[in-house]
């Protein structure tokens, strides 16, 4: 990947494939499974990896390695691979680097997918783990075994959006010779960069914020080139890469991915101010509000605090049914990123399959309340807020 002195938003929009021989301004779809050779030894050549070239799309793809290069720019990242969904992307970064009897030392504060993964599909295959409390790093190295060999993080977490230290996590990582892979799902390479605090590689479901308008589901892992060419050949193999068309929908929305980003931010701390002077509500949470308990590292490691904010809503699990019965303009949905604002009970949808322990161990209160606040202007938005805990009692 050549490196240049463009900002964010200019290598988001001028980084593209080379056009064809019609000069296309913005870049065609490349809808073929395969493609063609130019005669024996071009094919022979190709396939032994002589040649970089395309050669089938399960391999790659130009609106693929478009979307890749754009995303590796961003986050300063050597090389990359885009796959069909955020979790193909976890799932495949893991089963590639990992063997049976290596140690997994992740937060406690996970996707509830992710934590699945490591609770019901990796034992099979004698893979264990171990969770920390992210507000003890101090604890980390101590959980550290001879059979370690990644240190996960998210940050900041679903959906209580609480934050990792992350280049303390890379100091800890690099002491022992560990890989660091962070989900930067929530901040988007835009809001952080988490290879600049010594993480290796970076995982992101193209779903959220990258695509922006719910339209279409992604994942990509950027990061050391020797580590993605491991992830690549196991793709390659197991086949859960990214579609061309979902490729070039994501690579045109990341050309207004700091434009979007920026007003998903604005929106979300005024949701959030909004929030906190509420008498119906307990706490809130939002990574760039001062009273955030770890608001100084929000500011250190985030240019901004992201489309998410956590509250609680007095009266519990029936206060909240009444709450969002009453909503009407927002959303009821699983997603978040969306240029619609989304609103989700967490206990009951996107971590459902925790237990009540695991939950509250995550910090997942049965009130807890998830909103991913959009685009729409946001008087429109704190007034459906509003209307719907006036409507609780």
């Amino acid at each position: 990947m050549k490196k240049t002195n463009r900002r964010f938003e200019t290598e988001a929009i001028r980084t593209q494939i080379e056009r064809s021989s019609f000069l296309e301004h913005s870049s065609p779809i490349y809808m073929t499974s395969s493609f063609v050779f130019e005669d024996a030894e071009d094919m022979r050549a190709s396939f032994a990896e002589e040649k970089d070239r395309n050669i089938y799309s399960r391999y790659a793809n130009p609106n693929g390695t478009e979307f890749i290069d754009k995303v590796c720019k961003m986050e300063g990242a050597e090389a990359g691979f885009a796959f069909a969904s955020g979790m193909a992307a976890v799932f495949s970064t893991f089963a590639a680097l990992l063997e049976s009897g290596d140690h997994v030392l992740s937060a406690r504060n996970i996707f509830g997918s992710t934590h699945s993964l490591f609770t019901q599909f990796f034992p099979k295959w004698q893979i264990s783990h171990t969770y920390f409390k992210i507000d003890e790093l101090e604890k980390v190295e101590d959980l550290i075994t001879p059979r370690t060999k990644v240190i996960y993080a998210e940050s900041p977490t679903n959906p209580g959006v609480d934050l990792v230290d992350l280049e303390r996590l890379g100091t800890i990582a690099d002491k022992h010779g560990l890989l660091l892979i962070v989900d930067n799902c929530f901040a988007s390479p835009y809001l952080q960069q988490p290879i600049k605090f010594g993480a290796h590689l970076v995982i992101h479901s193209g779903t959220k914020l990258m695509d922006g308008q719910g339209r279409v589901l992604a994942g990509i892992t950027v990061g050391r080139a020797d580590l993605i060419d491991k992830i690549y050949r196991f793709a390659r193999i197991s086949g859960p890469s990214l579609s061309p068309f979902n490729a070039w929908l994501l690579s045109k929305s990341l050309e207004t991915l700091a434009v979007r980003v920026d007003r998903h931010c604005s929106n979300a701390l005024g949701v959030a101010q909004f929030l906190e002077d509420h008498p119906k509500v307990e706490w809130v949470k939002y990574p760039f509000l001062p009273s955030h308990p770890q608001y100084k590292l929000a500011k250190k490691q985030m240019k901004a605090g992201g489309c998410v904010v956590s509250f609680e809503i007095k009266g519990g699990v029936k206060a909240g049914r009444k709450f969002f019965d009453a909503i009407r303009l927002l959303s009821l949905s699983a997603n978040l990123g969306d240029s619609r604002s989304i609103v989700t009970h967490p206990a009951s949808t996107t971590h459902s399959k925790l237990s009540v322990k695991e939950r509250l161990e995550s910090g997942i209160t049965d009130g807890m309340v998830r909103i991913s606040v959009g685009l729409e202007h946001l008087e429109d938005i704190t007034s459906d807020i509003s209307q719907a805990l006036d409507a609780i009692y």
